[in-house]
């Protein structure tokens, strides 16, 4: 029952596109020149963003159980001092707890295309007394990161929903310091007892067919994880 309701849950939170704020007519320009969103890539169809309104799905007290998110954590490798980021951090499930393993020298990037979860990430940060995260509103095709600053991006259940894969990913490469990861975390599409919409999953093949064209190359994996796939990719040069 437990696993129906999750089903169902899902479905009604990716029912609409995420909504922007107030937009400048250069803001609204530059969005009309954009390069165009895709609905499908190499085989695989996108799945619509998961709306602001469901954010509460985010927190729930079920999640620790049914996906470890604390093994996700600890197996990260995330020290005290390190710039990380977390994309399409949503609400700050687990921005926050990114923030606590840097410690007050490292820094978290929060991206979020909707300012409505950043405004949410917010307040839950400033109720911890957080002051090491630093939200960012990211376009559709620009994750608006630092060139070569980040040690650690971290993207959780998000990267199958972007409708702009390719230029994402090039942000995401150029954003990485020397030695850094991009760390992937999907839930496993080989795995029909995962209870999660087809189109919210991925299998180990379909991200290394999308990956590694695109100046990447898998750096390690772990595979103990209960839903999830959890794939390091470093930079590598494009084919």
């Amino acid at each position: 029952m437990k696993h129906v309701t999750l089903l169902l849950l899902l479905a009604l939170l990716a029912l609409a596109r995420p909504t922007f704020a107030q937009e400048s007519g250069t803001e609204k320009s530059a969005r009309e020149d954009a390069p165009p969103a895709l609905q499908e890539y190499q085989g695989r169809r996108i799945a619509q963003t998961m709306h602001w309104l469901g954010a509460e799905w985010l927190i729930r007290n079920e999640r620790e159980r049914e996906e470890r998110c604390s093994l996700m954590l600890t197996s990260l490798g995330v020290k005290p001092g390190m710039t990380v980021c977390d994309m399409g951090c949503g609400n700050g499930f687990y921005t926050l707890q990114l923030a606590k393993m840097v410690g007050e020298k490292g820094r978290v990037y929060a991206v979020d295309i909707q300012p409505e979860m950043l405004k949410l990430l917010q307040q839950r940060a400033d109720k911890a007394g957080l002051k090491n995260i630093v939200p960012v509103q990211g376009e559709l095709w620009d994750p608006k990161l630092p060139p070569g600053k980040i040690d650690l991006i971290l993207l959780v259940d998000v990267y199958h929903e972007f409708s702009h894969p390719v230029q994402m990913l090039a942000g995401m490469r150029a954003a990485l310091a020397p030695g850094g990861n991009a760390v992937l975390v999907e839930y496993r599409g080989e795995d029909p007892e995962v209870p999660i919409k087809p189109l919210h999953k991925m299998t180990k093949d379909q991200i290394k067919m999308e990956w590694l064209p695109n100046g990447f190359k898998l750096a390690k994996e772990f595979d103990k994880l209960p839903w999830q796939h959890m794939m390091w990719f470093e930079k590598d040069e494009p084919k």
